[in-house]
């Protein structure tokens, strides 16, 4: 009773999340790219771009178009993963299922779960079929699945230290021409006014570019990581329903019969 329930919710819960994996990160991308055109069209973008001589925020924004590339690999990864996990619940939820265990699971889809149970089944083999204990293979699974998610968060932290970085030099900027400024100098006044200027707008358009940018990475990193903490459930549910009870019925049925294992 207890796999019959548990195999529809898996089946429920999985299939829409691993497909809206990609989806999500699409919309995302989406609204994004609708957000920059906006500012493009109002002359924001170049704004920032011709009043940032340090051209940090050039850099910040080339950076976050090479993490977008990345976290959309990643999330593609996982996707496939995800089918990959749906398929093998299908074909082992099957009523002849358990004798695919019997073939060390070659003939489920290629994956990271598919690996897992081929170790499950490789582990129950080694000790004679005793329960197994999967804590330190769902340890190994679960590495495997967040592979490069942590670059994430390293650029994340880079694009707020850019943006801090380009903060200091802006205040750099706007505080060098005190020192020798001469009020009785009008001149000298007005040149040191447009420095000041400029090295406020280096500041605020850096902070500004790193800001949004690290938030922009959080988000998409934090929506690739919850897909991937799915993928890892239902792999958990998997084998610990249609897996770990066959390996320990099969190894019943060897002590039953008497065989040597």
């Amino acid at each position: 009773m207890s796999s019959m329930t548990i195999g529809p919710i898996a089946n429920g819960a999985t299939d829409p999340s691993e497909r809206s994996a990609l989806l999500f990160w699409m919309i995302f991308t989406g609204l994004s790219i609708f957000a920059v055109v906006l500012l493009w069209r109002f002359g924001l973008i170049h704004l920032m771009v011709t009043s940032d001589r340090t051209y940090i925020s050039s850099v910040i924004a080339v950076l976050y178009l090479a993490t977008c590339g990345h976290c959309f690999l990643r999330t593609r990864a996982i996707a496939r993963e995800g089918a990959a996990a749906r398929r093998c619940r299908a074909v082992l939820a099957a009523p002849d299922g358990g004798k695919v265990l019997e073939a060390r699971a070659s003939a489920l889809p290629r994956g990271l779960v598919r690996d897992h149970i081929e170790s499950l089944v490789t582990k129950a083999a080694a000790q004679d079929y005793r329960p197994v204990d999967q804590t330190l293979l769902l340890r190994t699974l679960a590495d495997r699945l967040r592979g490069s998610n942590g670059f994430g968060a390293f650029v994340s932290d880079t694009l707020m230290k850019l943006g801090l970085l380009g903060t200091i030099i802006g205040f750099i900027i706007m505080l060098a021409p005190i020192a020798g400024l001469d009020a009785a100098d009008k001149v000298a006044m007005r040149s040191s006014m447009g420095l000041m200027s400029d090295g406020m707008a280096v500041a605020m358009y850096t902070t500004l570019a790193g800001l949004v940018g690290s938030i922009l990475v959080r988000i998409q990193y934090y929506m690739l990581d919850a897909a991937t903490q799915r993928v890892f459930s239902d792999a958990v549910v998997l084998t610990e329903t249609y897996v770990t009870p066959v390996l320990e019925r099969q190894g019943a049925g060897i002590k039953g019969t008497g065989m040597p294992s």
